[in-house]
């Protein structure tokens, strides 16, 4: 498989967390809430390390072995550890701040004799929600009385679950009923639960086969712009309909409204596949084929009336190689040899949204996406633009990709340049109107966390028109006509230009001596009036004359120049007209 950068748009990143592999001795579990991988030796008799996304998170500690652990987790604030052993109760262990544990552990077993614990999750700091086979069941801990209370229960049969952790609680989703697709949302904040309205994931219903019920691995929840998603891989495809799909149905804001299916991703391809989400972009990995798409909701797709259909946004490629660092046998004196992972191994477990486990190999890696390739593998100029303009830390790529595009040999045409600083100009128009509505209700200015970079006049003038005054091979008249569309975009969204914009044009079009077409523009106010842009004008006498009146005319309109006037005025020795503009504004002036 070829290694170059360019042909690879997914990675996993340069630093994996390392933990000590699954073996006969060791059990290895992930807590997706605090993003740490517990290693445990003999039931954690023999140690529990925990090591999470920095080395401030790691904690080492022993336990008593009490039996095979089947899930472990820390609380929010890494205060209580919650160990599952049983189907029938939760331990707990307390820990200091110094991260020491507690001697004695205390335990919570869930209501009912035939009743069996299928999972837990922390909902906050000292909350904590049983998923038995009967319901949910929320407790809240007193780690100093090492006491649970029965908050709130919840009655519903349950096949299986999943949870997705939000800074203030958490999203559970259930699956009941026969096939396992009626889901049940519940959302918890500070001690409370909230039912969600329950809806029902279509299965499809093929000739002469049985409809295959929901399966746990095949769902997910993730944030995606913003939005709360429930993604769904359907493997079974609908009639006519070759390879699997993958279905999103979004959380309503109104709580009173079910879930809806809004989009729908066309995979075309069969087999074992795997789901992150990395910048609010669905990344699909498949197995067979050792391949990842990305999907982009946001572009543009087909619409049957209900939903959206999308397509990859470029062609599937494999994920960067990836080479790891291991301990030999000190042969030759080596300490370490370089190993070649396997990439989409069948011991790969994924986690939302962005983690790759390797269990067997010791690794946990984030999914990073990776945007410089993508440039000349969507041709479509805008289409590339809509695209970059939703991706976190994008501002050089399409500084880059706009200055390309002026380029000799690259030029794009003249109303795709306009389409492309329109969406920049939009992007714009929209922080500048949040910024002002954040300061006249005297808050604090929030970042719109749905748009991704704002590209303004000065990263533009620096970055890309830069080229314009450098580069004698463009064309005047191109190097004019950008500028002027532009302006055009920013003036209709009522966005003031700023004056260096105006030289930019001034000084291109003095250049190539086109003063009838300065003339002309100034003359019907494409460039508007202010006053560094007049004195621009005074300035280009000697080569333009009529750019003193001008100038002057211009000073005149803005109605707020008026010592400037006479201070033009009498560096020509027009002694008597600028005597009557003082006598007319009712000033005095004095000669220095």
């Amino acid at each position: 498989m070829a290694t170059s950068d360019g042909l690879h748009y997914i990675e996993l990143s340069k630093t994996p967390i390392r933990f000590e592999p699954i073996s006969k001795v060791t059990n290895v579990f992930y807590d997706d809430a605090n993003q740490q991988v517990f290693a445990v030796r003999s039931g954690g008799s023999m140690g529990v390390v925990v090591k999470g996304p920095n080395d401030k998170t790691g904690i080492t500690f022993r336990m008593e072995d009490r039996g095979e652990v089947v899930s472990m987790k820390f609380s929010p604030d890494r205060r209580v550890l919650a160990i599952q052993r049983s189907t029938k109760s939760v331990e707990f262990i307390n820990f200091q701040e110094d991260l020491t544990t507690d001697t004695s552990e205390y335990s919570q077993t869930c209501k009912g004799r035939s009743n069996q614990i299928k999972g837990f999750v922390w909902t906050n700091v000292n909350e904590i929600a049983f998923i038995t086979e009967h319901g949910i069941e929320l407790y809240q801990i007193n780690p100093d009385k090492r006491v649970l209370k029965n908050l709130k229960s919840l009655s519903i049969s349950i096949v299986w679950h999943v949870w997705m952790s939000r800074n203030d609680g958490g999203l559970l989703l259930v699956a009941t009923g026969q096939l396992a697709n009626n889901l049940q949302p519940v959302y918890f904040m500070s001690g409370a639960m909230t039912k969600l309205p329950k809806f029902e994931v279509d299965l499809p219903t093929l000739p002469k086969q049985q409809k295959q019920p929901l399966m746990e691995r095949d769902v997910t929840i993730a944030s995606i712009y913003g939005q709360l998603y429930i993604i769904i891989l359907r493997h079974q495809p609908r009639p006519g309909v070759a390879g699997a799909e993958v279905v999103l149905y979004q959380i309503q804001q109104q709580k009173e409204a079910p879930a809806k299916k809004t989009n729908i991703l066309k995979l075309e391809m069969s087999g074992r596949f795997a789901i992150n989400v990395v910048d609010s972009l669905v990344v699909v990995h498949h197995q067979a084929s050792k391949t990842s798409v990305i999907f982009d909701i946001h572009l543009d797709g087909e619409s049957d009336g209900y939903a959206f259909f999308h397509y990859p946004v470029v062609s599937p490629l494999p994920i960067k190689p990836f080479k790891l660092l291991l301990p030999t046998l000190n042969i030759q004196g080596q300490e370490k040899m370089e190993y070649n992972c396997d990439l989409y191994s069948a011991n790969w477990i994924v986690f939302q949204p962005d983690i790759v486990i390797d269990a067997k190999l010791g690794c946990l890696w984030h999914v990073e996406r990776k945007l410089v390739p993508l440039v000349t593998m969507i041709p479509d100029k805008c289409r590339l633009i809509k695209f970059l303009l939703q991706r976190q830390n994008s501002k050089s790529v399409i500084l880059d990709v706009c200055k390309q595009m002026l380029l000799p040999g690259q030029q794009a045409r003249l109303p795709v340049i306009s389409r492309v600083v329109d969406m920049l100009n939009q992007g714009y128009k929209t922080y500048l109107d949040a910024e002002m509505q954040a300061l006249a209700s005297d808050s604090a200015a929030q970042p719109d966390v749905h748009r991704r970079v704002i590209i303004d006049q000065s990263d533009m003038y620096t970055n890309v028109f830069s080229v314009l005054e450098d580069n004698a091979e463009i064309p005047y008249k191109f190097k004019v006509a950008v500028l002027i569309e532009y302006i055009r975009s920013l003036s209709q969204r009522d966005i003031p230009v700023q004056h260096y914009l105006y030289e930019l044009i001034i000084n291109i079009l003095v250049h190539n001596n086109c003063f009838y077409q300065l003339h002309q523009f100034l003359q019907y106010h494409v460039l508007s009036d202010s006053k560094p842009l007049a004195c621009l004008m005074l300035s280009l006498e000697s080569v333009y004359p009529p750019a003193h009146q001008l100038a002057l005319d211009m000073l005149t309109r803005l109605a707020t120049a008026n010592e400037e006037i006479i201070e033009v005025l009498l560096s020509k020795h027009q002694l008597l007209p600028a005597v009557r503009r003082c006598t007319n504004v009712d000033c005095q002036f004095q000669a220095g």
